[in-house]
């Protein structure tokens, strides 16, 4: 009896020994898992900070114009079609991409058929205090051949602003590059932030006009003044840091 105990007692021991060795794994493991989960929340942090960062960044108030509307039509394009109609659906478009952007506050002038006067479209962008004026426009001649993109300013300040939205309007629209041109129109001469009016085409002629009405030309055309937009600006904030 005494010899059986002995064997049982060496047989309990091993299967204590067992058990120590397992738990002492588990601990490891566990001791692993902890390891590597503060390893992955030290990886993660930055990315917090660097969302925290771009919430927090400057927000630019900007104002898009749709041109003419209500009693005043704008341009007969050559299919009969009026340039109000034109510039508040590109101005639309402009207006929610610009919205998907954080560092965008966006505001409109009119958002459908509505006269608005020109000092009142003006006075919103200067009670704002906005950073950006940007009036879109549909061109008309007595030619109807003439064709191309032009961008207008006022105030030197303006000028690289100009230039930015029309390199980026001009490889969109495809057209004739007309150039960037200073104008004392009075969306222009009485703003006092950047101000820039866009004709993106002209509506006279068929083949601009065609172009102009489609809703894919629109998206690429609004798309492309967005692009200028947020160069613009982006290049101004590495500039200021």
């Amino acid at each position: 009896m005494r010899k059986k105990s002995k064997k049982q007692l060496k047989h309990l021991q091993a299967i204590l020994l067992v058990i120590v060795v397992v738990l002492l794994g588990m601990i490891w493991s566990i001791n692993e898992l902890s390891s590597s989960s503060a390893s992955a929340e030290l990886i993660v942090s930055p990315n917090k900070t660097t969302a925290m960062q771009q919430e927090t960044s400057q927000h630019y108030k900007i104002v898009i114009d749709a041109g003419h509307g209500g009693k005043d039509p704008g341009a007969d394009g050559a299919s009969g079609k009026r340039e109000r109609a034109y510039t508040l659906a590109l101005s639309k478009k402009v207006f929610d991409l610009l919205q998907q952007e954080p560092m965008f506050d966006v505001y409109m002038t009119r958002t459908d058929d509505t006269f608005v006067d020109l000092d009142d479209r003006v006075k919103l962008a200067n009670d704002l205090d906005a950073e950006a004026f940007v009036s879109i426009h549909g061109n008309t001649y007595t030619d109807p051949e003439v064709s191309g993109t032009e961008t207008y300013y006022y105030a030197d300040d303006s000028i690289p602003f100009a230039r930015e939205v029309h390199e980026h309007l001009v490889e969109a629209t495809g057209f004739k590059d007309r150039g960037v041109r200073k104008e004392d129109w009075k969306v222009l001469t009485q703003s006092n932030n950047l101000a820039i009016l866009l004709e993106v085409g002209y509506l006279t002629n068929r083949s601009d006009e065609t172009n102009m009405l489609s809703d894919k030309h629109q998206d690429r055309t609004a798309a492309a003044i967005v692009n200028g937009i947020k160069e613009y600006f982006a290049d101004r904030e590495r500039l200021d840091k």
